[in-house]
């Protein structure tokens, strides 16, 4: 697996955001979908991630800065015919590891709190990440849950 920054030009990765934002408009309501489209998540303080085995694009993530010491993981996505593979959790540390790079202090992330965001929850909690209070523009939401880990060194 091969993790790249990624420019958000190739059409794999527009199907892929295509597939990210059905999937969180399926399952919540248009009010608690917090996902970024192609030009949110072209926004200059957004670093955006694929994960590819050769041609095979497998999936992604974002890791959005927030202030110097916070970061946001965003738009992590699995191709369906990836999942289980460990993709999101190499997208994860390889986000987690900039964030050490950059010197944050902490990386936060807001995902559902229903049964279908269940498996993100999990991986971020492996991961050492807790739930936490909404952060930055986000409020409560019954269909929203906020993590954070605080980083070390």
């Amino acid at each position: 697996m091969k993790i790249v920054e990624d420019d958000l030009t190739g059409k794999e990765i527009r199907a892929l955001l295509t597939a990210h934002l059905t999937f969180a408009a399926e399952v919540s309501p248009p009010e608690s979908v917090h996902a970024l489209d192609l030009s949110g998540l072209r926004e200059p303080e957004i670093t955006f991630w694929t994960a590819w085995d050769g041609e095979d694009l497998l999936g992604c993530g974002a890791l959005k800065e927030l202030d110097e010491g916070h970061g946001e993981i965003k738009s992590m996505h699995t191709a369906h015919n990836h999942r289980g593979k460990g993709v999101a959790a190499a997208i994860l540390k390889h986000a987690m590891e900039t964030a050490r790079s950059r010197s944050y202090k902490r990386l936060s992330l807001e995902t559902g709190s229903n049964e279908p965001f269940a498996p993100a929850r999990s991986l971020y909690t492996r991961h050492g990440f807790s739930i936490c209070e909404p952060f930055a523009d986000y409020a409560e939401d019954p269909f929203s849950l906020h993590m954070t880990l605080k980083l070390s060194g």
